[in-house]
C-alpha cells in the first residue's frame, strides 16, 4: 500500500469534462496507486463514458457481469405476446439453466398469461401539528383541495400523473402518501419534484404546519415493507399458468400434488419467519433481469415481494401464480440507455417509451418460471444434485 504521505487526498476530477479519457486514466492510476492493484479488467468497456453523465460519478471503468439466456417463453400478456428469450445477469450456477428448464415446462402447457393491475409511485411527506385534533383537520382540508394539489403536483412534469392521496394518521403527524402514474419510469425523482411542488402550495396556503419533512420514510423507497404489498409500489402484476400433470411429470419427475403440499407447508415457513414472499426465490430472476437491463438494482428490496399461490385443478393438473405487488421498473430514463442495458432491452422490443407494461409482463412470467423449476427440483430432492452438477458446488 502507498504510505499516507505519499497519498494525494483527493480523487481527481475534473470540472470541466469529468468524463474525458484524461482525467479517467488519472482516476484509474490514483486508485492503483493507493492500493497498488492494477486495473487489468475494470478499465476495459465499450460504452461512451461521456453518456454516463447523470448516472455515475468518478468514473473509472465497469463492472462485468456474465450474461446468460433463458427461453423462448410463451407470454399471453396484454402487452407482451408471443415468444421471448430473455437475458439473465448473474454469477450464480444453476440460475439460468433453472430458469430455462421451468420456461420449458410452461411452453408445453401453453406458456404463461400476465395481467399488470395496478400501477402507483409513491412520495410521502409528513406534516407535523401542535396536536392530534390537528393532524386530523388539515388531512380533511387536503381532501377538500386535492384538485389544486394534483394541479401544484404535475405542473412540474408532463408525464407524471398524481392519482390519489392516502393519508395516515398518528400521533399529532399527519402522513401523506401520494400516488402516481409515472410513464415508462420508475419515477423516484419524479414523483419527489411533484411532491414537493405541492407541498411548497400547501405549506403557502395552510396555517397551523409545525413542521414539515418531503419524505417521512412511509413511501419506504428502496426497503420491503408491508404496505407496499397492500397498496402497490411501482407494478402489481400477476403470472399464472394452468400446468398438465403429464408434463410436469415428464419434465420435472413430480407430481402436481407433491408441489402443492410443499407449497402449503412453505407457507407456514414464511408466515413464522416473517418473509415478504411466500414463494421461493423471485428475486434471483428479477435480480438477473434488472442486471442485464439497467433497472435499479436496490429496487429489489420492494420488487422480491411476492404472494405465490397453487391449487389442483379438478383434471389433476396445477394451477399456479405469481402476483408481485411492488415491482418498480422502467424501460426509459435511468441506466435502461447505457450500452448493454439498452441492447438488452432492445433484444426483447422493451426500450423506449410505451414499453414498461409490457416489459413488467415478462419479468413476472420469468418469475415464475424459475419458482415453478425450484418447486419441482425440491419437491423430487433434485435441488442440491443439481447444484452439484451446474453450480458451485461441483
Amino acid at each position: 500500500m502507498t504510505s499516507p504521505a505519499n497519498r494525494k487526498l483527493h480523487i481527481p476530477r475534473d470540472d470541466h469534462d469529468d468524463y474525458g479519457d484524461d482525467i479517467i486514466k488519472k482516476r484509474q492510476s490514483y486508485f492503483e496507486s493507493f492500493t497498488d492493484g492494477k486495473l487489468n479488467h475494470v478499465g476495459k468497456y465499450s460504452i461512451d463514458p461521456d453518456k454516463l453523465k447523470g448516472n455515475i460519478e468518478h468514473f473509472i471503468g465497469v463492472a462485468q457481469v456474465p450474461i446468460g439466456i433463458a427461453g423462448p417463453l410463451v407470454i399471453d400478456g396484454e402487452h407482451a405476446k408471443g415468444e421471448f428469450v430473455v437475458p439473465l445477469a448473474t454469477t450464480e450456477g444453476t440460475l439460468v439453466a433453472s430458469y430455462n428448464r421451468g420456461m420449458k415446462l410452461l411452453n408445453m402447457s401453453g406458456g404463461v398469461k400476465a395481467t399488470v393491475v395496478d400501477d402507483a409511485m409513491q412520495r410521502a411527506p409528513v406534516f407535523i401539528f401542535s396536536d392530534a385534533r390537528g393532524a386530523r383537520d388539515f388531512v380533511t382540508w387536503v381532501n377538500q383541495n386535492i384538485s389544486k394539489i394534483r394541479e401544484e403536483a404535475e405542473s412540474t412534469s408532463s408525464i407524471a400523473k398524481l392519482t390519489y392521496i392516502d393519508h395516515f394518521l398518528s400521533n399529532k403527524f399527519a402522513f401523506l402518501r401520494f400516488n402516481y402514474l409515472t410513464g415508462d419510469a420508475a419515477g423516484q425523482n419524479m414523483v419527489g419534484r411533484a411532491t414537493f411542488a405541492a407541498c411548497g402550495w400547501i405549506l403557502d396556503n395552510y396555517e397551523g404546519i409545525e413542521n414539515f419533512y418531503l419524505e417521512s420514510n412511509f413511501a419506504t423507497d428502496k426497503k420491503a415493507s408491508q404496505i407496499n404489498i397492500m397498496r402497490t409500489r411501482g407494478k402489481r402484476v400477476t403470472a399464472e399458468a394452468t400446468i398438465k400433470r403429464e408434463h410436469l411429470l415428464q419434465i420435472m419427475r413430480v407430481e402436481p400434488k407433491q408441489i402443492d403440499y410443499h407449497g402449503r407447508v412453505a407457507g407456514v415457513g414464511s408466515f413464522l419467519s416473517g418473509v415478504n414472499n411466500t414463494g421461493l426465490h423471485s428475486p434471483n430472476g428479477i435480480t438477473a433481469m434488472f442486471i442485464a437491463t439497467g433497472q435499479d438494482v436496490a429496487n429489489v428490496a420492494e420488487s422480491s415481494a411476492a404472494i405465490m399461490y397453487s391449487e389442483l385443478t379438478d383434471d389433476g393438473d396445477l394451477y399456479v401464480s405469481i402476483t408481485i405487488p411492488s415491482l418498480i421498473v422502467a424501460t426509459y430514463g435511468g441506466g435502461t440507455g447505457m450500452g448493454t442495458q439498452r441492447e438488452c432491452l432492445e433484444l426483447i422490443d422493451c426500450y423506449g417509451k410505451n414499453k414498461v407494461y409490457k416489459f413488467a409482463e415478462i419479468v413476472a412470467a420469468v418469475a415464475l418460471a424459475g419458482e415453478i423449476s425450484l418447486a419441482s427440483a425440491i419437491s423430487s430432492s433434485d435441488w442440491v444434485s443439481s447444484h452439484e452438477q451446474y453450480g458451485r458446488n461441483r
